[in-house]
């Protein structure tokens, strides 16, 4: 790793998955496994949706496991009718959310100026924002990732220095089982870093985790995870089965 040592962080997100019976059982067996092997590699984080934020953050007390949310409204409060503060998750339990997820900016029209403010409301609550981003196949295909990946770093994430977690996700690797070259992961992160690094200076931009995302499984955790500039992964279907998800931790470098 360039700069400082960070401590990976492995991040489950359930997306719309899970209810409170099944989904507690897949929770307890993830803390169950995170034994003192895997707590020694890796933070582990899962976020579940909204409605079992509350309970696991409840269940997981004790445990070193973080719960965090996947989205959270810009507002502290108001007449935002089907939206949650930051703040309200925050009062859950939650201590980290993912802002600008690719399937929120494609389905809910989220630009960089709405993740930049979702990241800063994040920030306001004292929870980690995990700010996503990634280029289409298309992108890719015209040699503009880069562009892409860096006006996005640019406009979602906000001024000043606080907690914060990026996240690749090239759009066209999530859920499609097709991951980039590790040298193209390698490409990305070494740019994110460095964009980082102009803009905050070294001190910050350093000892700012880079977690890549998209199609993380067990098969090829290890050799995504040994990537320099990688710092963990944002995990989706993975992350649903604690079994999976254990062994993608323990793909972490030691």
């Amino acid at each position: 790793m360039s700069g400082q040592k960070r401590r990976p962080l492995i991040a489950g997100n359930w997306k719309m998955n899970g209810l409170k019976i099944a989904g507690g059982r897949t929770l307890g067996a993830v803390i169950e496994g995170y034994d003192a092997g895997l707590r020694a590699k890796a933070d582990l984080l899962v976020c579940p949706p909204a409605t079992l934020v509350y309970a696991f953050a409840a269940a997981a007390v004790g445990s070193r496991v973080a719960i965090g949310a996947q989205t959270c409204h810009p507002e502290i409060s108001g007449a935002h009718t089907g939206e949650i503060a930051a703040e309200m998750l925050a009062d859950a339990g939650a201590s980290y959310v993912i802002v600008g997820h690719s399937e929120r900016r494609a389905f809910n029209g989220e630009t960089d100026a709405d993740v930049r403010a979702r990241a800063l409301a994040a920030r306001r609550a004292g929870l980690t924002p995990i700010v996503c981003v990634g280029e289409t196949r298309e992108e890719r295909d015209a040699g503009r990732a880069l562009e892409v990946v860096g006006a996005q770093l640019a406009g979602s994430v906000p001024d000043g220095e606080g907690p914060l977690v990026v996240a690749y996700e090239p759009v066209w690797a999530i859920g499609t089982g097709l991951t980039p070259t590790e040298a193209d992961v390698a490409e990305v992160h070494a740019f994110m870093r460095a964009q980082l690094r102009s803009r905050f200076g070294a001190a910050f931009a350093d000892g700012v985790r880079l977690l890549y995302g998209g199609s993380v499984k067990p098969s090829n955790a290890a050799a995504l995870l040994a990537v320099e500039d990688v710092d963990g992964a944002l995990v989706g279907g993975a992350s649903l089965v604690a079994a999976d998800f254990l062994a993608i931790a323990a793909a972490c470098p030691a």
